[in-house]
């Protein structure tokens, strides 16, 4: 399973090509329809570089266009991804503000957390401390999001996190990532 994961709502192949390719990819479309033709040429891509693609929030085209897996954000808190056969590896990972929302994700069965926001001042900010203390409840891998950025990376090392999650960190067009 990747420790590190970049979201993206477009295509750019040129950017994406300029990454590490140790950084997985979550691709989101919350603000315009589906596209499945964008999709699968991102799919290709990620295949042809040796790269994990993930969607967000749409377990049935992941397992349709063989995707290497799924991410539920916080507000996916249906079960139904359990009624789901997905293939092995398939990576089912998910996004937590707070003790329910990571008792919903334990429920969807993800095999890792995505705790926001750690440094990122909005509506689910944590902060470092309570951040800490979420972390400390929960017994799968965590991955910190929000507001990551150069200058305070070196704070994750304190808070025992196994990876990442990012948009402006990786963004760019020398070669980024960790």
């Amino acid at each position: 399973m990747p420790k590190y994961y970049y979201f993206i709502d477009d295509f750019n192949k040129e950017h994406i090509k300029n990454l590490n390719k140790n950084i997985a990819i979550i691709y989101r479309s919350y603000e315009k329809t589906l596209d499945l033709n964008e999709i699968i040429n991102i799919k290709k891509f990620c295949r042809l570089t040796g790269r994990k693609f993930l969607i967000s929030n749409n377990i049935k085209i992941s397992i349709k266009l063989d995707l290497d897996g799924v991410y539920l954000p916080s507000f996916n808190k249906s079960l139904k991804i359990n009624n789901y056969a997905k293939k092995n590896n398939f990576i089912v990972i998910g996004s937590a503000h707070n003790l329910y929302d990571v008792n919903i994700k334990i429920m969807q069965g993800v095999e890792a957390i995505f705790i926001a926001s750690l440094f990122n001042k909005k509506k689910s900010y944590l902060g470092f401390e309570k951040f800490k203390i979420l972390r400390n409840l929960i017994r799968k891998k965590v991955i910190a999001l929000g507001g990551i950025n150069k200058r305070n990376l070196k704070k994750l090392n304190m808070l025992d996190v196994y990876g990442f999650a990012a948009i402006s960190y990786f963004d760019g067009t020398k070669k980024n990532g960790p």
